[in-house]
């Protein structure tokens, strides 16, 4: 049985970058670049002015105040049609072209303008307020590298550069899966003895969150049949996640389904509480994650084993969430022998992480779920680790962001 960091391993081993495809760049929000993009121009494309103000010489305002005559107009786009002459002046728009001779731009804030007459009545320094061919881009040049997840500064960048569609990684497509006779759909009232299925639009915001796309399968009922069918159709994606059915009672058919289509498994158990049934095996590059029915137990493995795979998968370069080192401020017990992810609120004080429990950490209890800010574990062989203890922290909220 792997412990949690040997069971992330064989995932991530296992799991490479999907195909690539082209998106119009709206759509690339959050996508992978798959290639290098080069600049098929300077960026700025032309010398041109920083200001609302004068295109003058620099030379001609050494001392101040100096009047100017003014010969010109320049809007943004226009076109030049004279140059900046000793002793005069152009009115010139931001963004619109530098005109030749013009060695400086003063803002219309230091001047004062009389009909066709400019006073310069600020210092005027040599190249002030231009923004020069190609100093922000140079055509050429690497702009974003592969690998680069887009936000919006990316999507301005690809825009400037004149780019609508732009190579990225596929999303990836997964499969979700839930298992037993009990479930019931979301939106029916429950009888004794039945359960809304919960995990499935849970499992599939989180890959939804992820990046991906769920493609949900339904309910496999407790019999061969249906779980095969429902198998098969999921296997088709580039990815499935079953929840429930992992253990070993005569009504769990995942594992049996599984193998007799030639899913490969590569574990069947974790070293992790919760969450300690949870499988994982591989059919022609497609990966496939059996994950516990307990909500809470589906939820933390998912976080834990699923999510940095699907990242993987679609081209991140950085697909493990890292862990940030907290204080402990209570007392937590467990048995030796498993790391424990115990679920926590989180709080950030003099810079330091302080976690302190959500609640009660039953795995029935999916209240502390949402309470939590993130995670803690909880050393593999400690029986107890006493208030004030440094632990490893999974954050999972924005702890960090405060109220206005």
């Amino acid at each position: 049985m792997p412990n949690f960091e040997d069971a992330r391993s064989i995932i991530l081993r296992n799991t490479s970058p999907l195909g690539t495809e082209k998106v119009s760049l709206l759509e690339t929000l959050g996508r992978v670049l798959s290639e290098d993009i080069i600049a098929p121009w300077d960026l700025p494309l032309c010398d041109n002015s920083a200001m609302d103000g004068f295109a003058v010489l620099a030379s001609d305002c050494s001392h101040t105040p100096t009047d100017l005559k003014v010969t010109g107009y320049l809007p943004a786009g226009g076109s030049i049609t004279n140059s900046v002459e000793p002793g005069c002046a152009i009115t010139i728009m931001t963004g619109a072209p530098v005109p030749p001779g013009c060695t400086a731009v003063v803002p219309v804030e230091e001047t004062e303008q009389v009909n066709d007459l400019v006073t310069i009545r600020a210092r005027v320094n040599n190249r002030q307020h231009i923004r020069f061919r190609g100093e922000d881009i140079a055509i050429g040049s690497t702009v974003i590298t592969a690998g680069t997840v887009i936000r919006p500064a990316e999507i301005n960048m690809l825009a400037s550069l004149g780019k609508t569609y732009i190579p990225v990684y596929r999303k990836a497509r997964v499969a979700i899966l839930s298992t037993g006779d009990e479930l019931i759909e979301p939106g029916e009232t429950p009888a004794s003895g039945q359960i809304i299925n919960s995990n499935a639009l849970s499992l599939a915001a989180a890959v939804r969150e992820s990046g991906a796309e769920p493609v949900l399968l339904g309910i496999a009922l407790d019999n061969l049949e249906s779980h095969r069918k429902k198998m098969i159709e999921g296997l088709k994606c580039d990815a499935m996640i079953t929840s429930a059915g992992v253990s070993a009672g005569d009504r769990d058919f995942v594992r049996e389904v599984l193998e007799e289509l030639g899913v490969k498994q590569l574990f069947w158990k974790v070293d992790i509480k919760p969450g300690g049934p949870t499988a994982f095996g591989i059919k022609d590059n497609r990966p496939v994650f059996s994950l516990p029915g307990n909500p809470v137990s589906t939820m933390v493995t998912f976080e834990l084993f699923v999510k940095p795979a699907l990242l993987k998968m679609m081209g991140h370069q950085k697909f493990i969430r890292t862990f940030t080192k907290g204080i402990l401020l209570e007392d937590a017990s467990k048995k030796a022998g498993k790391a424990n992810f115990i679920r926590v609120r989180i709080e950030k004080k003099d810079g330091r992480y302080l976690a302190s429990s959500a609640g009660e950490q039953q795995t029935g209890i999916l209240r502390t779920m949402v309470t939590a800010d993130g995670l803690a574990m909880l050393p593999l062989e400690a029986t107890l680790v006493p208030a004030g203890s440094e632990v490893d922290l999974l954050l999972m909220n924005n702890v960090d962001m405060v109220a206005e």
